[in-house]
């Protein structure tokens, strides 16, 4: 018999590395996400009982595999007992091929999660919660708490968009070429607003939420590995180039350091590393997003060893392309900003005015804080105030609003 300590280290090792793979391709063999959850409970708790007894098996995740499935079969048919309907289920899942073995069918079982979470059908909140939830394996609780919702309610926002999935019959698959471009957008849209919640989070006590951003950088990494496309390049390179700034980002006691008053030396030189060598693969195709574009961006913030370093120049050309291909009010904000860090505040703010005059950013308090900063820098205290104030009227973060109430604090 197996040491039953080291059976348990295994099995917990297999679990971290395998759980999320195993469900993935339990979801292809049986058809529903809480039936395959319950089958990789079931495997796991077999592996419990007889790893011990007979060892680990050579091929621990197909074995799991094939456990699940048969448990769930066993499940599926005590049930028919109460509903016939479920008869033709257990029939249909018995004989289902189930090959696991192969890695690129367990790589594209995972693709195929992936896709179904984000299918554009779903709202994006209940993507956000489906991927996190089924594809990352984060607890409802803890995705609750990231988005400062509560548990009830984002469980709620997960059962519906399983049900949305199997009453709409959502397919379990990877799209088509033709319908790819699509829906890879929608994947890489919930990524990344994973990835912003964890950058920047949307209101609350902190800045940044590293575990999800983290999560964002592994999805990012998981795509890239099934898929590799440039966009999915270029935005892996954008969150490993904005992550790269995080120790730098904020003081010990969590106020906002901005981007020209950070310590370049905390900066993570590693991922600065991997995301430029991203952002020259992902340009050198013949297709440039706007995910490559934006991490351009940050590439060229990244090689700067000082602010007056900044080549804004650059900076300012990129945006301008970017919001040709992505026109934004955010997008055309952002440039100003650079414009005005290139040419003087002055011209900054006539580029800025013109923005908030077309009123897509009148509630979005980074750009009155810009306006604020431009007037300050021009020396006109009276204006800055009153832009300063209004950008306290709409901020919902509290670094950002001690931050803010500081810099009004310094007008004479």
């Amino acid at each position: 018999m197996n040491d039953p300590n080291q059976v348990q280290r295994q099995v917990d090792a297999v679990y971290r590395a395998e759980s999320r793979r195993v469900f993935a391709t339990l979801i292809r063999l049986l058809g529903d996400f809480d039936l395959a959850e319950e089958a990789l409970h079931d495997a796991f708790a077999v592996a419990m009982e007889q790893w011990p007894r007979d060892g680990t098996p050579a091929n621990p995740r197909a074995w799991l595999v094939s456990v699940g499935r048969f448990r769930a079969i066993d499940t599926i048919r005590r049930r028919t007992r109460f509903d016939a309907s479920l008869a033709e289920l257990a029939q249909r899942i018995d004989t289902a091929e189930p090959q696991v073995t192969d890695d690129e069918e367990v790589a594209d079982d995972r693709l195929r999660l992936i896709f179904t979470c984000c299918h554009p059908s779903l709202p994006q909140e209940a993507q956000v919660a489906l991927t996190l939830r089924e594809v990352c394996g984060l607890k409802t609780e803890a995705i609750a708490s990231a988005f400062l919702v509560a548990p009830p309610t984002l469980a709620q926002r997960i059962v519906r968009a399983k049900a949305k999935i199997r009453a709409a019959g959502i397919p379990y698959q990877v799209p088509s070429i033709d319908d790819l471009p699509d829906r890879l957008d929608t994947v890489l849209q919930v990524i990344y607003l994973v990835f912003n919640e964890g950058y920047a989070a949307s209101s609350g006590p902190s800045l940044t939420r590293a575990d999800l951003s983290g999560e964002a950088i592994r999805l990012g990494r998981l795509v890239m590995e099934l898929l590799p496309d440039p966009e999915v390049m270029g935005l892996l390179a954008l969150m490993l180039l904005q992550e790269s700034r995080r120790a730098a980002r904020t003081s010990p006691t969590g106020d906002l350091i901005l981007l020209t008053d950070q310590d370049r030396r905390q900066w993570n030189q590693a991922q600065i590393a991997e995301g430029r060598a991203l952002v020259q693969q992902a340009l050198s195709s013949q297709q440039i997003g706007p995910y490559a574009l934006q991490a351009a961006i940050a590439a060229v913030h990244s090689s700067a060893p000082s602010p007056a370093a900044t080549d804004w120049a650059q900076i300012v050309g990129l945006y301008s392309l970017l919001a040709q291909i992505e026109p934004s009010p955010v997008v055309q904000l952002n440039r100003a900003v650079a414009v005005a860090m290139r040419d003087g505040p002055q011209a900054g703010l006539q580029l800025l005015d013109e923005i908030l005059v077309e009123g897509d950013l009148a509630h979005y308090h980074l750009a009155h804080a810009a306006r604020a900063d431009l007037y300050r820098r021009l020396g006109a205290n009276a204006e800055a105030k009153a832009a300063y104030q209004r950008a306290l009227e709409l901020v919902k973060q509290e670094p950002e609003r001690r931050f803010l109430e500081s810099r009004l604090r310094e007008l004479v």
